[in-house]
């Protein structure tokens, strides 16, 4: 009884000739594009996010009220331990 493996992939040379499939090149078919198309919505989608994220942060800083009254910084205190 012959291999089952041998036959399909004796089934297969026959098919190849028409599709003339060049072994050497190898493209990444419908499959890549699906994955990248994917790829480029999730960036997409996360970046009108951010944006959206960082739209709502308000980056203005209060005036310092020890600056205001002309005071000296205090220093830190060093730590003992």
């Amino acid at each position: 009884m012959p291999d089952m493996s041998s036959s399909a992939a004796l089934a297969m040379t026959h098919l190849v000739p028409l599709a003339e499939v060049d072994e050497n090149k190898v493209t990444p078919g419908v499959l890549g594009f699906i994955v990248f198309a994917v790829m480029a919505l999730a960036v997409w989608g996360l970046m009108k996010s951010m944006s959206k994220q960082m739209n709502k942060v308000d980056f203005k800083e209060g005036a310092d009220p020890r600056a205001e009254s002309g005071a000296a910084p205090a220093e830190p205190k060093a730590k003992q331990g």
